[in-house]
């Protein structure tokens, strides 16, 4: 019988995570470095700065970069110091993303463009730079975070449907192209997320409305995708490419 390790341990692997200064990123980041990995914070707010200490509570080290995804120079620099502080990346998981909401016939050029920029650009160069990295070493997990919406449609989220469906045709695309080197790349797709900004924008009347929907009745937690994404980055899901993991609670079968 072969080995297969279904531990989920990613002692000594580096880990660069996008949108990490809270949410669904600090949560995978403090689940990753539990379970052994060293990260990279990436994020456009100066405060994911102070998670370090707190990243680093389990003996694992740490470093942050502060910048934009949806600018090349500034992903180059987020690859590149990530590679100074630690030699390699063996993990990405592009998770920073946007949400603004408006009906089709309303919603704003500028709206829809940062839509794309964020959601599906960052996530692209970030998986080109870090890539080539990958394809270098023969080996490499990329996890990208979608959502249920880029599976079915939700009211108002025309330029977030349609960003997280290209994502997902991306995370296909990357899945196939890079099997030969060893790349395993997949996707996320979570319902209503109780972070702090999900907390607020699916309050009261709207979100019990939502829940009633979901056969589950309820939301998620930030640590139910972590565990998502810690099963996806190690050794146990070697096997594992171009599949979209779906976490909504029964959302997205009916």
């Amino acid at each position: 019988m072969n080995e297969v390790d279904l531990s989920c341990n990613l002692r000594e692997k580096v880990a660069l995570i996008t949108g990490a200064a809270r949410g669904i990123g600090k949560a995978i980041a403090f689940l990753f470095a539990q379970n052994g990995a060293h990260t990279s914070l990436v994020d456009l707010d100066p405060e994911v700065e102070k998670l370090v200490p707190e990243v680093t509570q389990w003996g694992t080290q740490s470093v942050t970069v502060i910048g934009d995804v949806t600018k090349k120079e500034d992903v180059e620099r987020m690859v590149g110091e990530t590679l100074k502080a630690f030699g390699t990346i063996d993990i990405l998981v592009n998770n920073a993303g946007v949400a603004y909401l408006d009906e089709a016939e309303n919603l704003s050029e500028e709206y829809w463009d940062k839509t794309m920029a964020v959601n599906l650009k960052g996530p692209f160069l970030l998986s080109q730079a870090v890539g080539k990295v990958m394809i270098q070493k023969k080996r490499g997990k990329i996890i990208n975070i979608s959502s249920q919406a880029g599976i079915i449609a939700l009211d108002r989220h025309v330029a977030y449907c349609t960003s997280k469906a290209g994502l997902i045709g991306m995370t296909k695309v990357l899945a196939l192209e890079w099997a030969e080197f060893g790349i395993q790349v997949n996707a996320i797709a979570p319902t209503v997320i109780l972070t702090e900004l999900g907390k607020k924008a699916w309050a009261g009347e709207v979100g019990e409305a939502m829940k009633q929907k979901i056969p589950l009745r309820r939301f998620g937690y930030p640590e139910e995708v972590a565990a998502a994404a810690l099963y996806l980055a190690s050794s146990a899901s070697d096997l594992v490419t171009g599949t979209i993991l779906v976490i909504d609670g029964g959302y997205t079968i009916q």
